[in-house]
């Protein structure tokens, strides 16, 4: 019996039926899509880190940190900004909120660019006045009226200009004594250096020096500085004869005996003297500025000159 039951014993077979994957729709192409997002977002922030000053990086922080603050207050970080709010803005290519990104090579080029110009002037002056001062040599030595008085003319190039002196001689004074009227011989010597001076386009400063001795009628509110002043004005007016516009006088002064051409003899007629100054762009630009001097207005008398600079008389 037991041998029966074995043999009847059913043989179960187990196939297994081989088929397709299951569907998984298109989910890995949208988190392979935002990886591929993100990374190039990632090397997009590492790259504009890596081209942004540290101005904007501040400005951004502080932006960031308290937006209402820098809106409010502007200041550094806060950019540039046309809108009615300080602060913000479109315009974020600035150095610590403040100027724009190449400004400071903008602003060394501008500033070697003026300096190539300042010196182009300065070397166009230096030829113009050396030029000038060997015609005016020539005018003295060629000239009969003037020729006389060649030890009483004095040329100098100084860093200011060319500077001319007509100075005062013992035996032929420029000057009444004590008076501002001219010598005939003074008045063509100026005449002369006038016309001379018609074709150069740079200003002139002119002085009007004495020397230390006292003036006679000082007691009466008349003294040097005066003297000097109407002296200088009586010069000024026999180049304006010669035909010397007045806009070209950039400066007319008294100097009374405070600049001393023989210092060490300040009672010497050599210190009695009109001093002529053709001036470089430099120094005209020095002693203009922004304030210039009304030209054709005569010297006041310095007496606020003469309050603040003691002159000591013997």
């Amino acid at each position: 019996m037991a041998g029966d039951s074995k043999k009847l014993q059913p043989i179960i077979i187990k196939r297994v039926k081989k088929g397709g994957h299951a569907v998984h729709g298109g989910a890995w192409k949208i988190a392979y899509a935002d990886f591929v997002t993100a990374m190039m977002a990632f090397f997009l922030l590492m790259w504009l880190l890596g081209s942004t000053s540290e101005g904007d990086k501040k400005g951004l922080s502080d932006y960031f940190s308290s937006p209402l603050k820098v809106s409010m207050a502007g200041g550094a970080g806060a950019g540039a900004s046309n809108s009615v709010v300080n602060g913000g803005g479109n315009d974020l290519t600035q150095t610590a909120g403040q100027s724009r990104r190449g400004d400071g090579a903008d602003k060394s080029a501008r500033k070697m660019s003026g300096e190539k110009v300042k010196a182009e002037v300065a070397r166009r002056d230096a030829k113009m006045l050396a030029a000038l001062s060997a015609k005016l040599a020539e005018v003295i030595a060629n000239n009969p009226k003037m020729s006389e008085f060649s030890s009483q003319i004095k040329l100098e190039i100084t860093p200011d200009g060319l500077q001319i002196q007509i100075v005062d001689d013992q035996k032929r004074p420029m000057f009444d004594s004590g008076s501002a009227s001219v010598k005939p011989y003074m008045r063509d010597i100026l005449r002369e250096i006038g016309v001379a001076l018609l074709d150069v386009e740079n200003k002139i400063s002119l002085d009007g020096h004495t020397d230390r001795a006292a003036y006679g009628n000082a007691a009466r509110g008349y003294s040097n500085w005066e003297l000097s002043s109407d002296r200088a004005n009586a010069s000024r007016r026999e180049l304006a004869a010669a035909g010397m516009p007045e806009e070209k006088l950039a400066r007319v002064v008294g100097m009374a005996s405070s600049l001393l051409l023989d210092p060490d003899n300040p009672l010497s007629p050599s210190n009695r003297r009109i001093s002529i100054l053709v001036m470089t762009k430099e120094a005209e630009e020095r002693l203009l500025g922004g304030n210039r001097i009304p030209v054709g207005v005569e010297a006041e008398p310095v007496a606020a000159m003469a309050a603040t600079v003691t002159t000591p008389r013997p």
